[in-house]
């Protein structure tokens, strides 16, 4: 595959998912002519790297927008004051306390969208530290349509006076002993362990061991 053809594929896809997000998080009728408009652009795209029709990958666009053959991935902010009291924002939708957070988006790296997430949630600018632990939605209490694994960043941050976003209405830190009652789903099990990660210098992930699972043997040669 060519220079060329590897970066249209990659516009098209940044493209798409915006396009994808727009449509579903639209307010008016004038967004959503937007969105699609961002779809056709990146079904053009894509016609250009693969020399077919612009209709052609219209329709596998709008035929499968949400298709995904991998986990969603989610990205959180780990963010500690002096006092060690971690950083939570209070969610429009519902109420609920979490860490600053949410869905990737195609174009930025894990670490990327974690500070753009923190930003939008929380206004506030920093760097990523290291990876705090990579958690599953279904062993961590989460609820989800879709199968989430969320990447917890450490994230140092100069200025530690919180704004509200347009997606959240408060933000505040919170002792560990002093958490909020009513946490995301899922925030219960994380953030607590968040606290022990930050002090312990480990990176969580959910264990796993092959030794004695039924693994399929048509990958393998025949012996």
């Amino acid at each position: 595959m060519s220079d060329t053809r590897q970066a249209l594929y990659l516009i098209a896809d940044e493209l798409r998912g915006m396009a994808t997000i727009g449509k579903h998080f639209a307010g008016n009728v004038y967004e959503v002519e937007r969105a699609h408009r961002i779809m056709a652009l990146a079904a053009r795209v894509a016609a250009l790297a693969d020399d077919t029709s612009p209709a052609a990958a219209r329709d596998t666009f709008f035929a499968e927008p949400w298709f995904r053959a991998t986990p969603a991935l989610g990205v959180e902010a780990a963010v500690f004051d002096p006092d060690g009291a971690i950083l939570l924002v209070r969610r429009r939708d519902n109420g609920r306390w979490t860490m600053p957070g949410g869905i990737a988006e195609i174009g930025q790296t894990p670490a990327e969208g974690v500070l753009r997430e923190l930003w939008e949630e929380a206004g506030l600018r920093g760097q990523v530290a290291r990876l705090l632990g990579l958690f599953d939605a279904r062993h961590s209490g989460g609820r989800s349509k879709v199968h989430l694994v969320r990447l917890v960043f450490l994230v140092d941050c100069a200025d530690r006076s919180p704004t509200p976003g347009s997606e959240t209405l408060d933000a505040r830190f919170f002792p560990p002993d002093r958490l909020p009652p009513d946490l995301h789903y899922g925030q219960e099990t994380v953030v607590p362990r968040v606290f022990h990660l930050r002090q312990s210098g480990q990176t969580f992930f959910d264990p796993a061991a092959s030794y004695d699972a039924d693994l399929p043997p048509h990958q393998r040669p025949a012996e």
